[in-house]
């Protein structure tokens, strides 16, 4: 328990950071939202732009002029920092004991690696689901002047669900690549560089209909903000696709963490 709440305030600093910036964002990009509200003509200019890039984007499901159509543009962005936050820090618990040379006072302690793990893996979800709320929170902030209806609240609740599961999947993959890279130093970089690669793919199975199965290998495209939208719900087999990577990626960091040698 000791564990889990050093690891909660060594990185309350970089959730204060990571909340300032998202909550600067959604409010800059909220306010951008006065240019379309209840004004048509602006449509135009999405008229003009290639459709296939309109289809790269997923912006031909939402229409700009209202709340949720814009909230809809701006879940893409909000996933991808809040899953860039959450891969750092999966990636930096258990690197930076070595990175800090405190990894010797670790391993003295009466736990095992596994529980070591499992610690500071809840304390960085706790971190995840401050900023997620700290994203919801902002977000309503900054969409209270448009008088939004009950539908722009479920549709604001069904992304922040999503972004979440999200979350969890980045920070998987990076407790994954913490643990099992014996190039410490290059563990943060690593996860960052999944991340940025499957965020890539999702923009170019959007090109080509020949290009729709990279899809499977995108998680920004297991979520559609335009079926959250319309048909206010989830593509379960995406969900469940989601919920095994998150359990393999945790199995391979206890796996890998509890027979790796560790650099003191």
């Amino acid at each position: 328990m000791n564990i889990f709440w050093r690891e909660l305030k060594a990185n309350f600093r970089s959730l204060i950071i990571w909340s300032v910036i998202v909550a600067l964002f959604v409010l800059v990009g909220v306010s951008k939202f006065s240019a379309y509200y209840g004004n048509p003509e602006m449509l135009a200019i999405l008229d003009a732009m290639p459709q296939e890039l309109l289809e790269a984007f997923n912006m031909r499901a939402f229409n700009l002029t209202t709340l949720s159509g814009f909230f809809g543009i701006m879940f893409t962005y909000f996933a991808l920092l809040l899953s860039i936050a959450a891969a750092m820090w999966g990636s930096d618990i258990l690197s930076k004991e070595e990175r800090d040379k405190t990894v010797e006072f670790s391993l003295v302690l009466p736990v095992t690696r596994s529980k070591l793990i499992t610690a500071k893996a809840l304390a960085a979800v706790v971190h995840c689901l401050g900023l997620l709320l700290v994203t919801w929170g902002a977000s309503i902030v900054a969409a209270r002047p448009y008088d939004p209806e009950a539908a722009f609240f479920s549709f604001l609740s069904l992304q922040m669900q999503s972004l979440f599961v999200l979350q969890l999947l980045f920070l998987a993959i990076g407790i994954f690549l913490g643990a099992a890279m014996k190039e410490y130093r290059r563990a943060g970089a690593a996860a960052i560089a999944v991340l940025l690669a499957t965020y890539f793919m999702s923009i170019i199975s959007g090109l080509h209909d020949k290009l729709d199965f990279l899809k499977y290998l995108s998680p920004f495209k297991y979520f559609d903000a335009g079926m959250m939208l319309h048909e206010s719900r989830f593509d379960m087999t995406f969900v469940l696709l989601a919920v095994a990577i998150i359990l393999v990626s945790m199995a391979g960091a206890y796996a890998t963490y509890a027979r790796r040698d560790l650099y003191i």
